[in-house]
């Protein structure tokens, strides 16, 4: 069953029943990639959304993401993103980066969640109950909503950074090593947007 599922609302109702009203899903994309930055994003959703298709974002094909991230805009509370450049990530190391992303994004909601479900067994440093779920963004439909919208909203940036540095294919690749993202490594080396920390960035 995909996340639009009944079972995929149980943490959400759980949350509810418990006296929370404002629950926000949080999920990240951008972690393994080679080049550009990690982007996460914060959604919150009323009680009965109705997102038919709404699933983990690596299900989906780039039309159908679209296509669910305005039906999730639409119809969101509110929803929040986060993202850190490949400076940082070097600096603080993806991990770190996640993090900070995902409380930026929590941030930059329109207004204050009173719970949290977040894609993978984590916790945030903010000082608001919270639930980490492996799995999440197939197992919650408030993280399959942000697994989307991140992922599209960072799909986007990379094709800008293609517009820059067209050489890279990042258009295609979305800064993934591909075998010819790596050859344009190999013959023209990192540009701005890559990850100098990485181990096949720099050869």
């Amino acid at each position: 069953m995909d996340a639009s599922g009944m079972n995929a609302r149980f943490f959400e109702s759980e949350a509810h029943r418990r006296g929370f009203s404002l629950v926000a899903g949080i999920d990240e994309v951008g972690r393994g990639p080679l080049a550009g930055p990690v982007v996460a994003a914060a959604v919150i959703l009323p009680p009965h959304a109705d997102l038919s298709g709404v699933t983990d974002s690596k299900r989906l094909t780039a039309a159908q993401r679209e296509a669910c991230r305005r039906d999730i805009l639409a119809c969101a509370v509110a929803v929040g993103l986060g993202w850190i450049e490949p400076a940082e990530i070097d600096r603080i190391n993806i991990l770190q980066a996640t993090f900070k992303a995902m409380v930026q994004a929590v941030e930059n909601l329109e207004v204050r969640p009173d719970f949290l479900l977040i894609d993978g067994p984590y916790s945030l440093p903010l000082p608001l109950p919270q639930k980490g779920l492996r799995r999440g963004d197939q197992l919650s439909l408030s993280i399959a909503a942000a697994s989307i919208v991140a992922k599209v909203h960072r799909d986007r940036l990379m094709g800008r950074y293609h517009a820059l540095y067209p050489v890279y294919d990042f258009a295609r690749n979305k800064g993934y090593g591909t075998p010819r993202h790596l050859e344009a490594l190999r013959c023209h080396g990192p540009c701005p947007v890559h990850r100098l920390s990485f181990r096949r960035v720099v050869c």
